[in-house]
């Protein structure tokens, strides 16, 4: 081969080489933007759910303060609290009186022992 032919040659290697650098940066920039768009569209869904759940949770706890503080207004809870124990007291005097009453009936009885 002649020194010419082998310049053409290099030329055209070079030539190759360098459109082939020039063409495959253009997909790699491509692709590059497009991961970049679709992180930062991640990213702004991500933030819109996280801003939509603190804003749920917000509302939660102002209706469980609104519950706690209509209870607190209205004494329910002592009211029911007091309800319950003299529901219980009267249960317990009812057995007490129950217990008194068999207890007595039972002493008020003859005992006959029984003839073998």
């Amino acid at each position: 081969m002649t020194t010419f032919g082998r310049m053409v040659r290099l030329i055209f290697v070079i030539t190759l080489a360098c459109y082939g650098v020039a063409n495959a940066s253009e997909p790699e920039r491509v692709s590059a933007n497009s991961v970049v768009k679709q992180a930062d569209d991640i990213k702004h869904k991500v933030e819109q759910e996280q801003l939509q759940k603190a804003r749920d949770a917000t509302k939660q706890t102002q209706v469980r303060e609104q519950k706690v503080l209509k209870r607190q207004e209205s004494a329910e809870w002592q009211t029911e609290q007091r309800l319950k124990a003299q529901q219980q007291f009267k249960q317990r005097e009812s057995r007490e009186q129950k217990y008194l009453r068999e207890a007595r009936e039972a002493a008020s009885k003859d005992r006959k022992i029984p003839t073998p």
